[in-house]
Parts: C-alpha cells; structure tokens; sequence
C-alpha cells in the first residue's frame, strides 16, 4: 500500500464480513463528492468492495454512477471526501490508480475504422503489455468475445454483443485487479447481456474486482451486492435477498384489471393505500397494515372500490416483493427522508 492512500482503511472495518474472515477491500470511497458549480453530481458517497466481488451500481440516468465512477478511475478529481483503487489514492496517485484497472466507458470505446486486432493492439500497446505475452493475450480476449473468424474484420460491421466482449478483453488486456464497467449492456440484446455477465462472472472468479453500473434492474440479480444511487446519494447497499427482505413499510399485493392508468390514480387516492404502480399488465399495489385496517381486508375491498370507478379488477393477492418494488419504495422513501439519509444494509455502514 503506499503511503498517501494508507489513510483508507482496505480490509475489515465496516465492510468486512460479519461471520468470517476479513476480505481485504481494494475499492473504498469515504465521503467522495463532485461538484459541478452549484450542482451536486455525487454527495458523500461511502463504499467498499472486497477483492473478487461483484458489486451492481443501480440507479436511474442522472443518478451519478458515470460521475462516481470516473473519481474512482482517477478521471475526475473529487470535489471532496477520498477514495482508493487497488490501494492508490485517486486524487494523489491518479497514474498508478489507472495502471491498475480496467475501464468501459458508457459510451462504446473501440474504434469502428479499426478491425478487431488492430483495436486489441492498439490498446496493448496502451497498457503497455509486454510483447512476450501479447499473443496469447490477444487469442485469448479473441476467443473471449466469440469472434474467431472474425478478428480482420471492421469493428463497426460486428453485432453489439460482440462489440462489447470485445471491449471487455481490451479493458483486460493488462491482467487488471479492479475492472469499472459503465453501462456495459445498454442497447445489447438479452441474450447477449447474459453472456456478457457470465464473463464478469469468470474474472471475479480469477479475484478481479467488479464496479458494474446498469439501470436494468434485472441485472442487479447478477450482483453480490447492490449499490443504488439516485440524485447523487447511496440510498442502500445489500446482497439481492438483503434488498428483497427490505421492511416496505406494508404488504405488497397485486392484481389484473383494465384501464391501469385510471386503476392508479384511483387507488393511490385510497386510503390505506401507501403506492400503486404498473408492472407489465397487472398493478403492484402497496397497502399499509395496522390493526385497524389489515392490509388484507384493504385488499379485499379495492375491487368494490375500482368498480364504482367504471374499473374491473381481479381480486389482489399478496405477492413477495421484487427488486424493482424494493427500488421504488427505498428511492421515494429517501426523498421523503429529512436530510436525505442513507439506509445501509448487510454492509455495516452508517445510516
């Protein structure tokens, strides 16, 4: 560790696991702010990964995840708070910050004029890897992105999916130990993003340490733990079942009826009612319990309700929570919030 990030605590503390052995954390950002003039991108943000881990960035365009990110890579200088990378100080070792890890920007990075193996040696010659491992290197990042056959060919002529493993074996060419994925799926088609994720999957295997934003919900599924942020604040951070076990504040219960849109301003005008939103064609509806009114028995009133409104309903049953109705619920919930503070969960730090 060198001496100007020894500062950051990088194993056990408040990240470390409670019941085993403590994993040493080569990502760890303490209060990390950006600020651009009066706008406040990124606002004290607190976060640690372990080595090999898998952590998901969620949170809607805007949020800050690309500005989080980009401190973290040492190209962008905090406004303030601080934060090390593979135990480099990213506002006083930014060079050996970036030595160190591999990057995808949001926005697609190869070069469309180029074929496949000229952008792979373009960026080996980047990173600076050695000449007597370049070949084997460059097969193996060929193989990785499925283009065998393929390597003389434009990089702007291949499929998405294929574009983008292809950025991935470029990103780690130079064997990195902490690898910023920045919306590395947007626009790719399902079954790509899915390969795409079980090659993040292989490098956590290898001990790479994995920062991947996304606002597809279902890819926090793929994560060990969630990071969400919106308007620039960490809302939460947990594994998928510590988020999906979050307490709603009620009982979450769903149901089929025509005219969805109507169906939500009716309902969220309800008493006892605490949320109602669309989900494909059916309502996820959110009832508040409490002695006097059951949740269950609000439930079992809403279709009279809708009814009366010209809306048929089926009857609502209760459903166990989604990651997108944990998402939705934390986010409102940390608007109302005084002060707008953070929730932490599995994770240990503050609240």
């Amino acid at each position: 560790m060198s001496a100007s990030s020894s500062q950051l605590p990088l194993s056990g503390g408040p990240g470390a696991a409670a019941n085993g052995p403590a994993r040493e954390h080569v990502v760890v950002a303490r209060g990390l702010t950006k600020r651009f003039g009066k706008f406040t991108a990124v606002d004290g943000l607190d976060l640690t990964i372990a080595k090999g881990e898998v952590v998901g960035f969620i949170g809607p365009n805007g949020a800050g995840k690309s500005t989080a990110i980009r401190m973290l890579c040492a190209l962008l200088a905090p406004s303030a708070g601080a934060a090390s990378v593979a135990g480099f100080d990213v506002a006083r070792e930014p060079e050996s910050v970036r030595a160190h890890i591999g990057y995808m920007s949001q926005k697609f990075s190869l070069y469309g004029d180029l074929t496949c193996l000229e952008n792979l040696r373009f960026f080996a010659g980047i990173y600076r890897v050695p000449r007597t491992v370049l070949d084997e290197r460059m097969r193996f990042a060929v193989a990785m992105a499925g283009i065998e056959g393929r390597e003389d060919a434009l990089v702007r002529t291949l499929a998405g999916g294929w574009r983008q493993r292809l950025a991935l074996g470029c990103a780690i060419l130079h064997r990195p130990p902490v690898l910023f994925l920045d919306e590395p799926t947007s626009g790719v088609e399902p079954q790509a993003r899915r390969r795409f994720w079980d090659l993040i999957h292989q490098l956590a295997g290898d001990g790479v340490t994995v920062l991947v934003s996304t606002h597809y919900v279902d890819e926090a599924e793929y994560c060990n733990r969630i990071a969400l942020i919106d308007a620039g604040r960490l809302v939460t951070v947990g594994s998928p079942g510590e988020l999906r076990g979050e307490q709603l504040g009620g009982q979450l219960f769903e149901c089929a009826c025509a005219s969805l849109g109507e169906a939500v301003a009716v309902l969220r005008a309800t008493p006892g009612v605490l949320d109602a939103a669309i989900f494909g064609d059916k309502l996820h509806v959110l009832l508040a319990d409490a002695p006097a009114a059951p949740a269950a028995s609000v439930a079992h009133a809403l279709p009279d309700r809708l009814a009366r409104e010209g809306i048929d309903a089926s009857a609502f049953a209760p459903i166990r929570p989604g990651l997108e109705d944990v998402f939705v619920q934390l986010v409102s919930r940390a608007k109302r919030r005084p002060g707008n503070g953070v929730a932490r969960t599995g994770d240990g730090e503050r609240t």
